[in-house]
């Protein structure tokens, strides 16, 4: 077995009979992205037979779970966005918190799926438009996805903001509005804030989606880089929102241009038409243009970088 840096034997074990359980328990939905790293994916949908909606749930595993932190997760689904996700990453929390120390993946999964179940026999199921989106502009790409790298993402406690309220001493950081890319009717905007925990991260996204516009947005794609002076380590995470592989693609950008200590929002309002790969470049354009209006990278810097990685 790879090397696993796991502090306490025994949540090794109870994460390794966990996932054998689950293994066995959902066959092929159940995926191993990385062993080494313990990160898993598993497919879920509202029925077996006949699938309406769907969702994949990426999990990653830290070494002090079950005993002393909740897994870190990820929720990918086109049509999941705005209130129903929070809704659903509200339920989550509340099953971690009722079940805490012991595994909680399969009520997780379970939860996803009566969630989906609910959703798909409601009345307002999923807007017309989001699911012809998916059907074209965005599987002319999901073939060609690669799943996003998460090993970079650093697992420790303040990781796991989605269970952690938020500090009464720590403000609000200054969110900064860019300009709009227009084409086709789809318009992309930015939205930039610096941040230096996880909490800020949450109270910009939460102040962001206060806004009825943005919260009404189709996507709104988010990808952020901390730097730990301590352990000289980046804490990153990002998220799709729908737009597959956006999220990892802004995240790369972070990357290249090696920005620190900042959160970037992206999003995008669907005029109808479909713009196929030209979204991802509107998308990341959007990201350089505010990351250069607020001085964390030159034009000069952005180009020769971003040149080097096609």
């Amino acid at each position: 077995m790879a090397n696993i840096d796991v502090g306490n034997a025994g949540d090794l074990q109870s994460q390794i009979e966990e996932v054998e359980a689950l293994s066995s328990i959902y066959g092929d939905e159940w995926c191993v992205i990385d062993e080494a790293a313990r990160i898993f994916c598993i497919k879920i949908t509202d029925d077996i037979d006949y699938p309406k909606l769907k969702a994949c749930l990426q999990i990653i595993l830290p070494h002090d779970y079950p005993s002393a932190a909740p897994p870190v997760y990820q929720i990918n689904a086109a049509w999941l966005r705005g209130p129903d996700r929070k809704t659903l990453s509200s339920s989550l929390e509340e099953l971690y918190v009722a079940n805490t120390g012991e595994s909680i993946l399969y009520l997780w999964v379970e939860k996803v799926r009566e969630f989906l179940l609910e959703k798909s026999q409601s009345t307002d199921t999923v807007e017309q438009p989001e699911v012809r989106n998916m059907t074209t502009e965005e599987e002319e790409v999901v073939e060609d996805v690669e799943i996003p790298d998460y090993r970079n993402l650093k697992l420790n406690k303040e990781n796991i903001h989605l269970f952690e309220n938020h500090s009464s001493d720590e403000e609000l950081p200054p969110i900064k509005l860019g300009e709009t890319i227009t084409e086709r009717r789809s318009t992309f905007q930015p939205h930039l804030a610096p941040v230096v925990t996880p909490r800020q991260v949450r109270m910009v996204l939460d102040k962001l989606f206060e806004n009825k516009k943005i919260a009404s947005a189709t996507h709104n794609i988010y990808a952020y880089r901390i730097y730990c002076e301590e352990k000289q380590s980046f804490l990153q995470d990002c998220e799709d929102d729908g737009e597959t592989a956006a999220g990892g693609r802004l995240l790369h950008l972070l990357q290249i241009l090696d920005v620190r200590n900042v959160l970037v929002v992206v999003s995008r309002w669907y005029g109808g038409i479909l713009l196929g790969p030209d979204r991802f470049k509107h998308i990341n354009n959007s990201a350089r243009n505010i990351l250069v209006q607020e001085g964390y990278a030159s034009s000069a810097e952005r180009n020769n970088k971003y040149s080097k990685h096609p």
